[in-house]
């Protein structure tokens, strides 16, 4: 399987930025939306600086060789964000699902973690005969 790691990373780091924004610029704001106290604003705030670090941290490996052994660390990284993230999400649906933006974000975070599984665990340099170019 031949997976463009630039394209993925290029959407993740996208996805995570604008939510690392959000939540960094607009904690007050968020947390009303969701129905939160406004004293879980600087927890939202902080929550935003670990997403927008993330994000940059995917923005610059965008054009590097992933997957298998190569950049293992940035795999494993995203990987445990977005499988922790779909099984937290998935666990939280069945009582709220009539919530739109989490079924959004369960869907999104569901594909990012089996993209970055696949990553995680195929080597990148493998052709479609199983011989590395």
């Amino acid at each position: 399987m031949n997976l463009n790691t630039k394209l993925i990373f290029t959407l993740s780091a996208v996805f995570l930025g604008l939510i690392g924004i959000d939540l960094a610029f607009i904690p007050q704001e968020t947390a009303a939306f969701f129905g939160l106290p406004e004293a879980a604003s600087i927890f939202l705030q902080l929550t935003g600086a670990l997403y927008f670090g993330f994000a940059m941290i995917n923005w610059m490996v965008r054009g590097s060789t992933i997957g298998g052994i190569y950049n293992r660390p940035i795999a494993v990284g995203n990987f445990t964000h977005f499988i922790m993230g779909a099984l937290a999400l998935l666990k939280f649906l069945p009582q709220h699902f009539d919530q739109i933006p989490f079924l959004i974000l369960a869907g999104i975070y569901t594909v990012f973690a089996v993209i970055f599984a696949l990553i995680l665990f195929t080597h990148p340099l493998q052709t479609k005969n199983g011989k590395s170019t």
